[in-house]
Order: structure tokens, then sequence, then C-alpha cells
């Protein structure tokens, strides 16, 4: 039988759902969606679902997600069906039509042969990233940082100087106004006390935010802490702050009785990657990047 590419309606999500879980199911630390979720997501307008269909039965299915990390493929699956590349190529031609800039990008497990499909598309290996998990066995001593420097939590009325600080940081808008907020409300347990910064003349100058890693706990039934990377303004870069933060930030989630921490890491970041491993952080897992360059550089 011939498949078509069509559209999602509300009557696919009961059995896309189970499809995309099962088929999921094997990766590393996969959390399965939700109809719930997909519903929240599919609301945004920001979320976008295909699906093959031969002979009334879904056999495929693709997802096209705008986040501000990106225009990313969420997923991409054949279901169980002998044609297999035939359908997901024709749902990733399908996916690229609903760019609105010039590069869309999906994850990938280091070494899968998956990567080769994505290679046939037309898209290119550039980057990746990796999972990386340290004990939490005890409180640290902190590493020695510059006299004069402050290592403290953030004030409830600090969060337009966290995120100004944040950003500068990365270079790039890696937070915003509201976000805290945000974090309140997927966690109840969250609050300031959770952001870790070093003050220097009266300014924040280094952030870490720490928090619970929640759907790991809820799914694996795990006491896992997560932390985002280190922000450091440049001029006070190579003064041990991220380093101290974030030991500051693993002390926090060991006293919230958290016995791992996790974080992730880009694999360019050399430098950070071997502060981490000081630290006690070890590589768990390793995903490429593959992107596709839509549209011509103006």
């Amino acid at each position: 039988m011939v498949f078509q590419i069509r559209g999602f309606v509300d009557e696919d999500l009961p059995q896309l759902v189970k499809l995309v879980n099962e088929a999921y199911k094997t990766y590393y630390e996969f959390t399965p969606f939700t109809e719930a979720i997909i519903s929240s997501w599919l609301q945004e307008g920001k979320f976008k679902i295909l699906i093959a269909e031969e002979n009334g039965e879904i056999v495929g299915s693709g997802a096209y997600h705008e986040s501000r990390w990106g225009e990313e493929i969420e997923w991409l699956k054949a279901f169980r069906s002998l044609n297999r590349r035939e359908i997901e190529n024709a749902l990733a031609r399908e996916l690229e039509k609903f760019v609105k800039g010039k590069v869309l990008f999906t994850v990938v497990d280091d070494g899968s042969p998956e990567i080769a499909d994505w290679v046939e598309r037309g898209y290119k290996v550039e980057g990746g990233l990796l999972h990386m998990v340290a004990v939490l066995d005890g409180v640290k001593p902190l590493p020695q940082i510059p006299e004069g420097i402050i290592l403290r939590s953030l004030r409830a009325d600090e969060e337009k100087a966290f995120v100004e600080a944040v950003n500068i940081g990365f270079d790039h808008e890696r937070v915003r106004m509201g976000d805290i907020q945000l974090w309140k409300n997927d966690d109840s347990a969250f609050s300031e006390e959770w952001i870790h910064v070093a003050e220097a003349e009266g300014k924040i100058v280094s952030a870490v935010v720490a928090k619970t890693d929640k759907h790991y706990n809820e799914f694996f039934g795990g006491k896992r802490g997560y932390l985002g990377p280190a922000a450091t303004l440049p001029e006070y870069r190579g003064k041990n702050l991220a380093t101290a933060l974030t030991r500051r930030a693993m002390n926090f989630l060991f006293k919230k009785e958290m016995n791992q921490v996790a974080l992730y890491a880009s694999e360019q970041n050399i430098a950070s990657i071997g502060l981490l491993q000081k630290l006690g952080f070890k590589v768990v897992h390793h995903w490429k990047f593959v992107r596709k360059y839509l549209k011509q550089q103006e």
C-alpha cells in the first residue's frame, strides 16, 4: 500500500502517544510523552505534528518544535513498517517546510546508525552534547576565589540583574524575565535560594542555577539534582567563580537530600569539561547535533 503524509488531528493523540513511546522506550533516559504534554505544546502554536498513514493505519510520525534553542525535529519515526526509510525521508521533507529561519536541527545518539540517515537527507554533524553526572556524598570545600567576591543565593528583587548577567555571560539570550516564576510553577520546591551567584563590586558577575531533575526523579524514582551551565561576565573569568559556584550548588543539592547531580556540557568546551571532571562529574551519554541549512546565508 502507498502511504500518505497528513496533518495531525486530535483523534490521533491516544494512538500517537502510544506509538511514539513504544518507538523511543529504549532511548537513553527516555521519559514517556503524555497526551497532556503534547496537547500543551500544540496549544503554544510552536509545535507541529505530521502523520504518515497507510490503509487507515498510522505508520509513522514527525514533529517540529520551535524553541529558543532553534527550530528542531522533536521526533521522526516510522512504526513497524517495511519501508521505514521512505516514510521517514518523506516526513523529514515535509517537516522542513515549517522552518521559518535558515537552519533545522535534531539530536542523535553518538554512534547511532541514524546519523547516516540524516547525512543522506543533507544534514551535517556539527558538535555534540554531553550528559554528565556526579555523585553527591557529602559537603565538599569550595575552591579559593579572589578576596572581595561574595558567593550567595539570589535575592527575590534581583531577577533583572540575574537575567542580564547570564545573557552577557553566554553572549546570547539564555534566560528571560519571568523564567524564575516558570521554574517555580514547574517545581514547587524551587525558589531564588536555588540560584547561586557571585557578587563583586555590588553586581552579579557569575551565576549557576540548581534544580531538582524533576522528570527523571518522577519516572525513575531518583533523587537527582540538575545544574544549568555557569555564566560568568567576561572580565571575571579565570577567577574560579564558575567552579566555586558549581561546588556551592552541589553542596546545596546534597543538603536538599539529592544523591546525584546532572548537567549538560558542549563537547567542544574542553576546558569546562575538565573542570567538571575535577568536581567528580563523569560523561554518561553523548549526543550529536545534525543540522540542515535550508536557505542561503545572507
